[in-house]
């Protein structure tokens, strides 16, 4: 194909799409006026103009973001049908002023043959064509032809495919979709059934997270009431990650998304450093689930162990038997908060039982009611005896009581490291589960007391007084009833504990999933527990299974290296198959001065790639990489331990010390496998001992 063909169809192509551009200029136009009369109907001067005000701004506005997230390669496919028509497949659905469409949205039935038909299965379809844009402006045409039986005389074909032009690209620090090279079987698991779990596996660089992601825009479009109002979570693994994948969505249209790291799942709450591996093993774990329902229900620390008062000169006595019980008696009403306002009456019905001065049972059990909640001494011990309590101050007591809450569960060693590692003014990313059961096994205060329950009218001025006034405590700041979504994606799902699938589990009750993991990428040293509790965290909703089978991320070379590392791990990994070969093998350094060595080695890597590059060092020795190489093109080079890779790419990798990294915890070899797949084109090892290479 001459380079005058091609230019002529860069121009006709660029001719449709200017046309495209022009009706979503027009559209934002009529969304621009459309808040300004929204805003104008608000000065009606009744509630019914309010609402109508409020709505029409709110959809106008929603319309406004979708277009504008929508605006850099807007058109990026067209479709050539055996009966002579045409479709552009595009970010969002554009049409005309007869509402023809001119452009339509890739999430549409129709659009479906796009990424579905192949030279053996067609769909009707003679030649699919990618257009390669730069903001509003086609650079380049890349065509399939699957059916040159019914092509047309004179038909151009131009380019060597569009799949393996967008592997070949630079990374930078953001995701971006790939809605224009989508495969057959990452479409099939898109387009899956919205109502249960779609579990999609595969290995490194098999797309899942951007198969994932374009998924969540798949179910707004098809289902938007159900989705848009019960809402959208995506969990992923660090706040690194979901910065890298926060374009993805609005550059599909969808903007009515929660995009939230596993850290930042309950509001209010903010982790975003993990805990060292032995202590998060400890509060991931199941047996976790049980400590926190037995500190729950115990008394909280510094409680008072008995009560002693006087009611016309008659001594009143609770001992700590008769709290327990009347403990016992709340608590099988509901949670320590739900009961809260329960409380005095409660104690105010026992002590009233030992009342038996006549002249006190004359006056009455109201009179006695009335005076006991003008002493201060009764009041301050109910306030004491049975507070309201926060998720986070309890969580807070844990350490201290954790060898009495949990010495038949936990080994000594077990809760000392617990112990001496624990964070009490930053959670880290292993506790926000804990405080997050919390929550819910301690329930809410009820706003008000119900009356039918037969308590005194009397109680209902009881309230407690607030001892800490700090406005800046950490602390849940929803309701639990706030907790449910309709949908849930969880990447890099092998990661999650029992407790966090827990956590995620509540936030499901009535939703759907998308999850999304590899076993052999497990960071959690017990992988079959991950599948077990999320197994429990999908209740009996029905499963449909994807597995996605090919490596886009990878060189061979690279891949090839990471396989043999991933069978050092696990028993059958799921190994995909690597699309592409660069010719460089990766590079494998001992040296005694390893600093040096390592600047030598990120200089060839930058000198070799275009886009970013890792440095990827053991937990422990981060702080030192980035004191030494942070001065080396910064906008280029991201110095990471190997958690925080999860999920990211880069075109080049300098791994230091890899043993050191698979001696940091039990899923060592796993944190090592996941590093080696993150990079694209060229792969780098430093270390003073090289135990690993020999090992694969």
């Amino acid at each position: 194909m001459t380079e005058a063909a091609e230019r002529a169809e860069i121009a006709a192509e660029q001719d449709y799409v200017d046309v495209v551009y022009q009706r979503l200029d027009a559209s934002a136009v009529t969304a621009r006026s459309l808040v300004a009369e929204g805003m104008a109907r608000g000065h009606i001067g009744h509630e019914g103009g309010l609402v109508e005000r409020d709505a029409m701004v709110y959809q106008a506005n929603r319309r406004l973001a979708s277009l504008d997230a929508a605006h850099e390669g807007l058109v990026f496919g067209r479709l050539d049908l055996r009966d002579g028509s045409r479709r552009y497949i595009g970010r969002i659905g554009v049409r005309d002023e007869d509402r023809e469409i001119l452009l339509m949205d890739w999430r549409a039935p129709a659009a479906s043959a796009f990424y579905r038909a192949t030279a053996q299965q067609p769909h009707g379809v003679v030649r699919r064509r990618v257009l390669r844009s730069r903001l509003d402006r086609v650079i380049g045409v890349e065509d399939d032809l699957l059916d040159a039986e019914h092509a047309p005389e004179g038909m151009v074909v131009i380019g060597e495919g569009a799949l393996l032009a967008s592997l070949s690209r630079a990374r930078d620090d953001q995701m971006h979709s790939v809605v224009a090279t989508i495969q057959a079987e990452q479409d099939e698991a898109i387009r899956a059934p919205s109502r249960g779990a779609t579990i999609i596996t595969g290995g490194p660089g098999t797309g899942k997270t951007v198969v994932a992601l374009h998924r969540a825009a798949y179910l707004l479009y098809t289902d938007r009431r159900r989705f848009e109002s019960g809402g959208v979570l995506v969990i992923g693994p660090s706040s690194v990650f979901m910065n890298y994948i926060d374009r993805v969505l609005p550059s599909l249209g969808e903007t009515a998304v929660t995009l939230r790291a596993i850290g930042d799942v309950v509001d209010g709450i903010r982790a975003a450093e993990h805990d060292v591996p032995a202590a998060a093993a400890v509060k991931g774990s199941e047996q976790m689930a049980t400590v926190l329902r037995r500190l729950a229900r115990s008394p909280m620390p510094g409680a008072p162990q008995e009560y002693t008062g006087f009611y016309r000169d008659q001594r009143l006595h609770l001992s700590s038997r008769d709290l327990r019980r009347i403990g016992r008696r709340l608590l099988s009403r509901g949670s320590r908060n739900q009961v809260f306002r329960q409380v005095p009456a409660a104690v105010l019905a026992a002590l009233w039982s030992q009342v038996t001065a006549e002249r006190a049972l004359e006056k009455g059990e109201d009179a006695f009611i009335e005076e006991m909640l003008g002493d201060s001494r009764f009041v301050d011990f109910v306030e004491s005896w049975w507070p309201e309590v926060d998720a986070v101050e309890a969580w807070r007591s844990l350490p201290r009581r954790l060898a009495e809450l949990a010495g038949d569960l936990f080994s000594a060693e077990e809760i000392a490291v617990v112990r001496d590692t624990w964070s009490p003014d930053v959670p880290r990313i292993e506790d926000v589960p804990l405080i997050d059961e919390l929550r819910h096994l301690l329930g809410e205060v009820p706003p008000e007391i119900d009356l039918d329950a037969g308590l005194p009218k009397q109680l209902m001025s009881f309230e407690r007084r607030e001892r800490d006034e700090a406005e800046e405590r950490l602390r849940a700041t929803s309701s639990i009833e706030d907790d449910s979504y309709a949908h849930l994606l969880v990447d890099e799902a092998q990661d999650l504990s029992p407790m966090q699938w827990r956590m995620l589990g509540r936030r499901a009750r009535l939703a759907s999933w998308t999850i999304v993991g590899d076993a052999a990428q497990s960071s959690w040293p017990r992988p079959h527990e991950t599948i077990t509790a999320r197994d429990t965290a999908i209740g009996n909703k029905p499963q449909h299974h994807f597995r996605l089978s090919k490596n886009y991320r990878n060189s061979a070379e690279i891949y090839d290296l990471a396989a043999r590392v991933a069978r050092r791990t696990i028993d059958h990994p799921d190994l995909a198959e690597a699309v592409r070969r660069t010719g460089a093998e990766p590079r494998h350094e001992v040296a005694d001065r390893i600093e040096e060595c390592a600047r030598e080695l990120l200089d060839w890597l930058l000198d070799e790639t275009e886009g970013t590059v890792a440095v990827v060092a053991a937990q422990r020795d981060l702080e030192r990489w980035r004191q030494v190489l942070g001065d080396i093109a910064p906008d280029r080079v991201r110095v990471l331990d190997g958690l925080a890779t999860k999920g990211l790419e880069f075109d080049g990798v300098l791994v230091s010390e890899p043993d050191a990294i698979v001696a940091e915890s039990a899923a060592g070899w796993r944190t090592l496998y996941v590093v080696l797949t993150r990079a694209t084109s060229r792969l780098a090892t430093v270390g003073t001992t090289q135990r690993w290479l020999q090992e694969v």
